[in-house]
């Protein structure tokens, strides 16, 4: 089987955003529930093991071995799952020691990032309000941190770093759309996972109870749609327009942090974090504002070479 050639599809890239993300914010409440008696490693490996299970069925049994064939850069894939894979447990040690709504604003620094990797890694030149707007945004984070010392540190601490991941991962993600397919892109994600989060369960794991079966599965059946999805949405649509759902998961989190565990944010958190958005929207807008207008440069000047 080859892959078709890759066409953007802007109505199917948000609708796989918007469904990922809502997956994403549900696993995350299982992720949470599970932390009562798990630890991240063993989270992960749930999470990694239960997910792949579907893709091993459907590869083996029913003789889709096609997906598993890469068509791109094998070590860009491999270097996307191990990120990934250390990303998720990060991911899962930030909603154990936070409120979810917190939680995800503070992974909404991704995007602050983003500018600054391009600088170090691709030498790529961040404008003035583009640096503006990556120090007004960490102000946010130092407001929402609150220095008096009643939000948890360390938990600030996971969620900047897994911020810091998924930056990596967005990029990594957009390259490898242009040749892999979502599942294949998925596939090896969850299975490198779950070989990398088994490694230290002999030391560090536990028996699950009955109990946990339940959060254990619409773990790994959320983790695996979110991934597939997301996987989807950078294949169709740009960065940027992926980005502006995610956006929709602090409405998620505040709804389940308020429902299953009375966690309203308190007013840093609203401040810091509308900050934070804040910094990101008029990152994007701008950004849409400046691709526009060299499109409309570029149509100006291949029209007058036409007259000419």
């Amino acid at each position: 089987m080859t892959l078709a050639t890759h066409k953007d599809n802007l109505l199917i890239g948000m609708a796989c955003a918007a469904t990922a993300y809502f997956m994403l914010s549900i696993m995350a409440v299982f992720s949470k529930l599970l932390s009562l008696s798990h630890n991240v490693v063993e989270i992960s490996f749930f999470r990694n093991i239960i997910a792949v299970l579907p893709f091993l069925i459907y590869i083996f049994a029913f003789g889709h071995r096609d997906l598993l064939k890469i068509r791109g850069k094998p070590m860009l894939l491999i270097v996307r799952c191990v990120v990934g894979t250390f990303s998720l447990m990060l991911t899962f040690g930030t909603f154990a020691l936070l409120p979810l709504a917190e939680a995800t604003v503070l992974l909404f620094t991704s995007s602050l990032f983003l500018p600054i990797l391009s600088r170090i890694f691709l030498k790529e030149h961040i404008s003035r309000a583009r640096m503006s707007a990556i120090a007004i945004g960490m102000i946010g984070v130092l407001i929402m941190a609150r220095p008096a010392g009643d939000m948890n540190m360390l938990g600030v601490g996971l969620g900047l770093a897994t911020a810091l991941c998924h930056a990596v991962l967005g990029t990594i993600l957009r390259h490898l759309g242009k040749s892999e397919s979502p599942m294949t892109v998925t596939f090896y994600f969850l299975s490198i996972g779950a070989v990398m989060s088994a490694v230290p369960l002999p030391v560090m794991g536990s028996m699950p109870d009955l109990k946990s079966l339940p959060l254990i599965i619409g773990l790994g059946a959320t983790g695996a749609m979110g991934q597939f999805f997301l996987s989807s949405a950078f294949r169709f649509a740009p960065a940027a327009v992926v980005t502006v759902f995610n956006y929709t998961g602090i409405i998620w989190a505040t709804f389940f942090g308020w429902w299953l565990w009375n966690d309203w944010p308190t007013f840093p958190v609203w401040v810091g974090g509308g900050i934070i958005i804040g910094a990101n929207l008029f990152m994007l807008i701008r950004e849409h504002y400046l691709l526009n207008r060299k499109q409309e440069e570029t149509r100006q000047q291949q029209q007058e070479e036409k007259l000419s």
